[in-house]
């Protein structure tokens, strides 16, 4: 009876070591690219060039390029980023059973995200009329707040348009950066001034 032949299963070659290395070399410097712009904004860089970036990431510039089309998508993987680190704050459930008190758990929430996302926020602001996606972005950002605002209330004040209105105005992102930035509050007081603002609409 003639032995079954059996083939021996071949091994990683040369070859694949070398695309392996490749890899992982073009995964370590794709995080040193969003790594150095969270950085340079965080420092006050509200406008980083891809030079700036690629300076702060130890890369070259053409590698900047070759592993992001352009800025945008670069802003795009931090915004992916920055999504997945607050949308589980944005949409854990409230604990409290009445909607004035829901309301207030949503400020304090908003206080939140608002601080975690603050330099981020303003550089893609200021970016925005210079980028279609970071305009997009932005309306996605507003389309949000206002839904999740309106999720809060009780039917007749959802339908309320000038409360549903200031409400949106003073929870929204760009009151937070007016207290913050331009009024100099700390976190704390910019949430007290904004829960105060809430309190004195929902009361008339």
């Amino acid at each position: 009876m003639t032995g079954l032949k059996i083939t021996p299963f071949p091994g990683p070659s040369a070859n694949d070591d070398c695309s392996d290395g490749r890899r992982q070399r073009s995964e370590r410097s794709r995080t040193q690219i969003v790594e150095a712009l969270f950085a340079l904004i965080r420092e006050g860089d509200m406008n980083p060039s891809a030079a700036r970036v690629a300076e702060r990431a130890a890369v070259g510039q053409r590698t900047v390029f070759r592993l992001f089309e352009d800025m945008d998508s670069l802003f795009g993987e931090m915004a992916e980023q920055i999504q997945a680190e607050i949308m589980p704050i944005v949409l854990a459930p409230y604990t409290a059973t009445d909607w004035k008190e829901r309301l207030g758990e949503m400020v304090r929430r908003r206080a939140d995200v608002y601080e975690r996302i603050f330099p981020v926020r303003v550089s893609a602001n200021l970016r925005r009329f210079q980028s279609r996606f970071l305009m997009d972005e932005y309306r996605r950002n507003l389309i949000l707040e206002r839904e999740s605002l309106k999720a809060v209330l009780p039917t007749d004040r959802a339908s309320d348009k000038q409360l549903v209105a200031a409400l949106d105005v003073v929870t929204g992102f760009q009151a937070w950066r007016r207290l913050r930035q331009d009024q100099g509050l700390s976190a704390q007081e910019a949430e007290a001034v904004m829960q105060f603002m809430v309190d004195q609409l929902i009361a008339t």
